[in-house]
């Protein structure tokens, strides 16, 4: 009778254990973006950390100036100004530039339809439908940028909102870990804790890697936009290091926006830039990523293709920023959990 009763009884509680878990899949889809950025935030916090200790340790004499958020807010300090004059640097010459065009151009065009109309073949163009269309193609332009302003207006917010759970996090961080660490047994908690000590130390080494390929690039491709005498190079040279924290996918971007800035002058130039890139990718891919990232990151490249590829298709670009130190977190938990290494062979001697 006991046997009968205690089946049925199980029987109903792996349905509800079913129905709980399919509510909690259902519920995480509906705040998927909530959730991904809090752990963008909290993996970003966990990257940052050394460098918020490291500031912490800075002091005057005896005196300590830099504890706990007064850190933090001088590193925010630090970024802001470097941005604003960043900002102060770039945009001008851009907006002038811009200016100079728009100016131009409409005088150009009559000029321009008038040449056309000297051909044997387009001696038969209706210069007013033409201008019409252009008119109709500049609104429809107008439009989208207006859109893309909204859409950029909201991308603003969600980035302020990640930073300030970042900072919340690294505030917080170590109550809320020792709290989630509290879930599990006490004779399996000191195992994940050892492991996930390994993956935040694995995860700063890659932040100093990953900041040190930047400031290479960022220098020789300044040096090199400069010598080549190609618009915007200090510009270009901060932006292109910037940019190179989304490996693969970050230089793609940079090579593009610097030959088409080069191309304005001459296609030489625009040629120019894309053997540079050529040649910094082989010099950074066979000789700067193997000793400065292998070391520190450890992960096969095949690792972090495959982990680039997934964070971009989950996440866009911040999701391929973040894939690195996500690969170093779950290679750490498999490694612990799962891959079964194998025994010397003096201990299966002694066994």
């Amino acid at each position: 009778m006991t046997g009968s009763t205690d089946k049925p009884r199980n029987l109903r509680g792996d349905i509800l254990f079913a129905f709980a878990v399919a509510a909690a899949c259902y519920i995480a889809w509906l705040v998927r973006d909530v959730l991904v950025m809090l752990f963008v935030s909290a993996l970003f916090a966990v990257v940052l950390a050394p460098l918020v200790r490291a500031t912490e340790q800075l002091h005057i004499g005896r005196w300590v100036p830099f504890k706990g958020s007064v850190a933090i807010f001088v590193l925010l300090v630090v970024a802001a100004g470097a941005l604003t004059a960043f900002g102060f640097l770039a945009i001008p010459p851009v907006i002038q530039d811009l200016k100079k065009a728009g100016g131009a151009e409409p005088a150009k065009v009559p000029q321009l339809l008038a040449k056309l109309n000297q051909l044997p073949f387009l001696g038969g163009l209706d210069t007013d439908d033409i201008v019409a269309r252009l008119q109709g193609f500049a609104s429809q332009a107008a439009t989208h940028v207006l859109g893309s302003i909204t859409g950029l207006a909201g991308s603003l917010m969600d980035i302020l909102s990640g930073l300030v759970l970042t900072v919340y996090f690294i505030l917080e961080g170590d109550h809320a870990y020792r709290w989630t660490l509290s879930f599990f047994p006490p004779q399996r908690r000191q195992r994940l804790d050892d492991a996930l000590q390994r993956a935040s130390v694995r995860m700063g080494r890659w932040l100093i890697g990953q900041a040190s390929l930047m400031l290479v690039l960022a220098i020789s491709s300044t040096v090199f936009f400069a010598l080549m005498h190609i618009r915007y190079a200090y510009a270009l040279g901060v932006l292109t290091g910037l940019l190179n924290i989304v490996p693969v996918l970050g230089a793609a971007i940079s090579l593009v926006l610097a030959m088409l800035v080069a191309a304005t002058d001459s296609w030489a130039k625009a040629l120019s830039v894309v053997v540079f890139f050529f040649v910094y990718l082989q010099v950074e891919n066979s000789l700067l990523s193997p000793r400065i990232m292998k070391t520190r990151v450890d992960l096969p490249a095949l690792a972090i293709v495959v982990s680039l590829l997934l964070g971009f298709s989950l996440a866009g670009i911040l999701g391929a920023t973040v894939a690195i130190p996500t690969a170093v977190l779950v290679s750490v938990l498999l490694d612990e959990y799962f891959v079964h290494k194998e025994q010397k062979p003096e201990l299966i001697e002694k066994a």
